[in-house]
């Protein structure tokens, strides 16, 4: 017992142990008023007032909703294969909340002398393990459709594997060019070399506009929420869930905004930095000591980095309530024709940029070459026969 509590001490497993369990609370939390906030912003945009009778406002509507679907009868479909019907939404969720185990929501506390950092695992290919993650969440999504016995809810699946496929693809190629410029596959260190404002959105303001394209296409959300689409697919691929496994698919797409949200935050918008944050620290430490100043700095630099998480789900709902959806060859159009191609022109500007040692300029000047290449090839495509304007 001794050797435990000397071995807890020296690698500050309370501390550590303690910063996962807040990070996964307030990963739920979030996730949960998201549903609250959701139906604000559209009662907002559409000029009516939204939930208002649980609560304040409306406040404890998402306890009301986990209620409900809590005390809802569970059934599963006489035709339905009952253990890969149960382990879809329990998938679906696992993978969600995962994500968030790599991002660096703060730098770090000093606590009784020693270092905690506020992150749950600190890794060295914190991307890599992101996509792995993300890649996964897609099983959950085909294994609930095809244990579902139930044609709407297998091409729900069918659309949410071949869509997450083909935008992971851009994706992973829009961030190759944040990781040729950090040199480390390391969240941290990519959030650490944005100090002092020098974010990545103004060296890759292209990867930044390709990545959240396709973080909308890998959460379902609309204008790609093609995989659920009701006025196709009855519900899509949870068409025969009710209860709490119901409430595991649309939790885990909250969920998922709340990760695509840090991550984007992490990879170009300085994640826990803001600006001045050299002379605040400063102040604090010089006013409250080194300890003191040092830990609400800190607190500062988490506050920063929810705020813009919480603009990043804000702009998800934002554009759920603004665009329409796509149809699904115009979807498979943009993400194959436009985004890929995208990338890899995105790409060789930043190695060419490098190599020339003027690396924000030359991004720029590539940038408005491509937009010249992208604009005459637009121009000189061949029309199609009875196009009418608009079409």
């Amino acid at each position: 017992m001794n050797g435990f509590i000397q071995w807890a001490n020296e690698t500050m497993f309370l501390w550590k142990a303690l910063i996962i369990i807040v990070i996964f609370a307030i990963t739920l939390g979030v996730a949960a008023y998201s549903t609250w906030a959701e139906r604000k912003v559209a009662g907002y945009i559409q000029d009516r007032p939204g939930p208002n009778r649980a609560g304040w406002g409306g406040l404890l509507q998402p306890l009301a909703d986990a209620g409900k679907m809590f005390f809802k009868e569970d059934f599963i479909p006489a035709q339905a294969d009952k253990w890969l019907f149960i382990l879809g939404p329990c998938l679906s969720m696992l993978t969600a909340l995962m994500a968030s185990a790599v991002v660096p929501f703060g730098d770090s506390f000093l606590i009784d002398g020693k270092t905690v950092t506020v992150q749950a695992i600190e890794i060295n290919i914190g991307i890599l393990y992101v996509f792995g993650v993300v890649s996964l969440g897609v099983y959950g999504i085909m294994i609930g459709g095809w244990a579902s016995n139930n044609k709407f809810s297998l091409l729900g699946a069918i659309r949410a594997a071949s869509q997450n496929i083909s935008y992971e693809l851009a994706m992973g190629m829009s961030i190759i060019a944040i990781l040729m410029m950090s040199g480390s596959l390391s969240l941290r260190t990519i959030v650490e070399q944005q100090h002092g404002g020098n974010w990545n959105i103004w060296y890759q303001p292209l990867g930044c506009l390709i990545f959240i394209v396709c973080a909308f296409a890998e959460c379902n959300r609309t204008p790609f929420d093609l995989p659920e689409c009701e006025t196709e697919l009855v519900g899509g691929y949870h068409t025969e869930y009710s209860s709490m496994k119901l409430g595991f698919y649309l939790f885990a797409e909250y969920i998922n905004m709340f990760a695509s949200s840090a991550v984007t935050a992490c990879l170009f918008f300085g994640g826990y930095n803001y600006p001045g944050m050299d002379w605040v620290q400063a102040q604090l430490v010089g006013a409250l000591g080194e300890t003191v100043g040092h830990n609400l700095a800190t607190g500062l630099g988490i506050g920063a980095m929810f705020l813009k998480i919480l603009f990043g789900i804000f702009f998800f709902m934002w554009v759920r309530w603004t665009l329409p959806r796509f149809r699904y060859d115009q979807l498979m159009h943009l993400g194959w024709e436009a985004l890929i191609p995208l990338a890899v022109g995105n790409m060789i500007i930043t190695a060419v940029a490098m190599l020339s040692g003027y690396k924000l300029v030359g991004i720029w000047v590539g940038l408005l070459v491509l937009i010249l290449i992208v604009s005459v090839f637009w121009a000189m495509r061949p029309k199609k026969k009875g196009a009418v304007l608009g079409a």
